[in-house]
């Protein structure tokens, strides 16, 4: 029975997928083999063939070109199946507002508001049918909106015998915890191009991302009685105390918007014998990244040439890069975009992202990937919305991407 996108969006929602970042498996939690398994079905049910779900839950479908269609180009369609870990992502109660009047919104569950003061792109929701959460979790539009839209455009097409070339999907988890690229397999999964369906404004197509890394900082200190602590006592919390307070204080998430990079202190532990600080560096402008990691080491040095050696350790790993390196030289696929955004009355928005996406790393691996928006916004926690009207407007934005496929 065919589906509307929002009957198959709030069926999504429902299956508690979130994942684990301190986990160590792919998927991160077997929790996201639950809608794994519906979408496999799914894609089956509308007749693709090379529907696999493998061992590491990536999805994979293919709806093969029509008749005289069969040298185009092959696109793809992205999105993940996990939801974030900052916020609750189990037992989600939507409340669906129909013709939403443009004033702040009560979260029954949990009595805030949704304001418009917070966000002001609700202004531009009015009328439309919005869904959020009752405020007690988060909604998960992030990414089951894009899943929805993807799979109501698949539908569509179908039905409709329109004219396209091989059309790839792929649905991944644990994009959230930055590694849902990390398995994809670009054998199997054949397109010459691809889009994530990730984003927020549903005119939106993104392909500038900050360059990203994590810092793990630790502090030994020496613990005795402080009684006796005279000339004997570090104490590695007030020493990790001291670092923080000599980063910029302007550069941090708080302080910052645009291509403004950040360090951003995500977690602080310890005691006086050992304290660790996690931080994310972030920024859009690779030699001002690179200046910001030399920094955190240049500090360490310094920590350690006045407390003696090996008082403080740093650890960095790199955990994605700016996709605006790779996508500058495939810009057919960014205007190939705009066109399919023009065509169904939006006017195009291309917006640095502050964050990053599975298709910065997909890029890096040599299938340009842009970023789509999917309509909502809000994400990561419990005031996240979407509009009805907005996944649809982005059904018929993928359509005509996908009707209009690139010669090879």
């Amino acid at each position: 029975m065919k589906k509307t996108v929002e009957e198959r969006f709030l069926k999504y929602v429902s299956y508690w997928t979130t994942s684990d970042e301190n986990s160590n498996t792919t998927p991160s939690s077997k929790r996201e083999f639950t809608l794994a398994k519906v979408l496999e079905q799914e894609l089956n049910d509308l007749g693709l063939s090379n529907v696999k779900l493998d061992d590491k839950c990536y999805v994979y479908g293919l709806l093969p070109a029509t008749s005289g269609m069969e040298n185009k180009k092959a696109i793809g369609f992205i999105s993940h199946i996990d939801t974030a870990p900052d916020y609750s992502g189990e037992n989600i109660k939507p409340q669906i507002i129909e013709n939403y009047d443009g004033n702040d919104i009560l979260l029954k569950g949990s009595n805030e508001y949704l304001k418009t003061s917070d966000f002001p792109t609700l202004k531009n929701l009015k009328g439309n049918t919005l869904i959020t959460t009752d405020g007690t979790t988060l909604l998960g539009a992030d990414d089951k909106a894009g899943i929805s839209e993807i799979i109501s455009a698949l539908e569509y097409i179908i039905e409709n015998n329109i004219p396209h070339g091989d059309i790839w999907v792929g649905f991944t988890p644990d994009e959230e915890i930055g590694a849902g690229a990390s398995n994809f397999d670009l054998d199997y999964f054949k397109a010459d191009y691809a889009y994530t369906v990730d984003g927020d404004y549903e005119g939106e197509v993104a392909y500038e991302n900050f360059n990203a890394a994590s810092a793990t900082i630790t502090f030994k200190g020496v613990n005795v009685h402080p009684g006796e602590a005279k000339n004997i006592m570090v104490n590695s919390a007030l020493l990790a105390c001291d670092f923080a307070n000599q980063l910029p204080k302007n550069e941090t998430p708080c302080k910052t918007c645009g291509r403004e990079g950040f360090f951003h202190l995500i977690d602080i532990s310890g005691d006086v014998a050992k304290t660790t600080l996690n931080y994310i560096i972030r920024d859009h402008d690779i030699d001002k990244f690179n200046d910001k990691i030399k920094f955190l080491e240049d500090l360490t040095n310094s920590f350690n040439e006045k407390y003696g050696k090996d008082t403080v350790t740093i650890n960095t790993s790199i955990s994605y890069n700016n996709m605006l390196s790779i996508i500058e030289n495939h810009m057919y696929v960014v205007d190939l975009a705009k066109d399919a955004i023009k065509t169904v009355g939006l006017e195009p928005i291309s917006r640095p992202v502050r964050g990053g996406t599975d298709g910065a790393m997909l890029s890096f691996k040599g299938l340009p990937c842009p970023n789509l928006g999917t309509g909502g916004y809000g994400f990561h926690g419990p005031f996240e919305h979407i509009s009805i009207e907005s996944m649809q407007t982005v059904v018929k934005i993928l359509v005509e991407i996908a009707k209009n496929p690139l010669d090879r």
